[in-house]
């Protein structure tokens, strides 16, 4: 990229890796430079957390908001009901109105975190696209609006086309969603003056439906920005652990295992991580990710401790890394640890050491937690645990026990 951008928020972007591609740079950076220009990222409401998955885009927003832009996170109240195919290798189930509203509130929670909300001019705003389709008219829909899209063109994108190319199903319900989606690039342009939407590569497609419709039907000039995909160095999908998805809620997942999820990163992703989810200056991200040997583990440690200080707090990081300590340098219990509180109900004359496993999510079932005993991975109260077929009782869990997964998973279980 030779582009050499005007506006603080671009420069940003490319810096620090945020910026996959964009649909008109002079144009965008251009109409950044006049003021407080609003920007919006769509999230919809399908899980009551977001995960991992979706921090680059926030950040994306947090970052717009530093440099005096004004992020709205729209909340797909309405396309939800739809479900987005791009990228999918099956339709999305459908979730009922209540349960729309539940995983909203939940989501809500997460960008009260990282961005101000207001009635400033560059100040935050949450909007919900229900409040604009639910109220649509379908002829009038499909005669206003319908009549400005190309089927041909759409099968031609990518996240379309991959679906039909291994022969499963899309869903004429599906099909609408892209159109739902670039209508509501419009309603923003129209009713708060939006110029631009962001999103990941994978919806480059939606987005560019956005920018034409929006040309077309009230003669509006916006603009599309995405940023790369992300996977791991190793190749896995960002957003996913051992354990399931990394969930940005700390009641879905505790900050301790959140902080753990950074700390374990490869060597090889410290220096691109802390370029994109904190804010520490970029020299200092390079110098931190340049270190080798032993040292890489403290630069670890302040990428952990960084990313979970923005999202749930300096103090639950800095509990996070205390127990941290207690739990791998001293061979202690630690405070933070996930806890799974039994009731004696549950224990009862006995509870079996691999349902304890996978009652405290570090083994996904029962055959993957005698798997693990049996290759040795396993531990109760840091000593091997060799016999699958061990049971608790009550006098047993009289104090709390822990059991570990490897070396990096652990969780304390006790009767409450």
């Amino acid at each position: 990229m030779t582009y050499h951008p005007k506006s603080e928020f671009i420069h940003t972007m490319m810096q620090r890796g945020f910026l996959a591609d964009c649909t008109d740079y002079q144009g965008l950076d251009d109409a950044l430079m006049k003021g407080a220009a609003p920007a919006y990222v769509g999230y919809d409401a399908t899980a009551k957390s977001l995960h991992v998955g979706h921090l680059v885009n926030i950040m994306m927003l947090r970052w717009l908001q530093k440099c005096g832009g004004k992020p709205i996170t729209l909340m797909g109240g309405g396309t939800t009901k739809v479900g987005d195919p791009s990228f999918r290798s099956d339709e999305r189930p459908l979730l009922t109105p209540e349960a729309i509203d539940d995983n909203i509130e939940g989501i809500r929670q997460v960008f009260a975190r990282y961005l101000d909300y207001g009635d400033g001019p560059s100040d935050a705003l949450m909007l919900n696209n229900a409040e604009w389709l639910d109220e649509l008219n379908y002829l009038d829909f499909l005669r206003d609006i319908g009549r400005h899209f190309s089927i041909n063109r759409m099968l031609s994108f990518e996240s379309v086309k991959s679906r039909l190319d291994r022969e499963q199903s899309l869903s004429f319900l599906e099909f609408n969603y892209m159109i739902l989606q670039a209508y509501d690039f419009m309603e923003l342009h129209r009713r708060y003056g939006c110029i631009l939407q962001m999103g990941g590569s994978d919806q480059w497609g939606n987005i560019v439906n956005g920018i034409d419709l929006t040309r077309r039907v009230i003669d509006g000039e916006v603009y599309g920005l995405t940023s790369p995909l992300l996977t791991t160095s190793d190749g896995k999908k960002m957003g996913k652990s051992a354990g399931g998805a990394v969930w940005l809620n700390g009641d879905m997942l505790s900050p301790y295992e959140f902080w753990q999820f950074w700390r374990n990163c490869t060597d090889a992703d410290v220096g691109r991580f802390l370029k994109l989810y904190t804010e520490l200056p970029v020299d200092e991200c390079d110098r931190l990710g340049a270190l080798a040997g032993s040292e890489i583990n403290e630069a670890k440690v302040r990428l952990a401790n960084e990313v979970t200080g923005l999202l749930h707090g300096e103090e639950a990081a800095r509990n996070a890394e205390a127990t941290a300590r207690e739990v791998f340098e001293k061979g202690g219990v630690g405070g933070d640890l996930p806890t799974l509180t039994l009731s004696a109900a549950d224990v009862g004359d006995g509870v079996s050491i691999v349902q304890l496993l996978v009652k405290s999510g570090l083994a996904g079932s029962g055959k993957e937690a005698k798997r693990l005993i049996a290759e040795n991975g396993a531990r109760i109260d840091d000593q091997p645990l060799t016999d699958a077929g061990m049971m608790l009782d009550a006098s047993a869990l009289s104090s709390p026990i822990k059991l570990s997964a490897g070396k990096k998973r652990h969780a304390l279980v006790q009767v409450g």
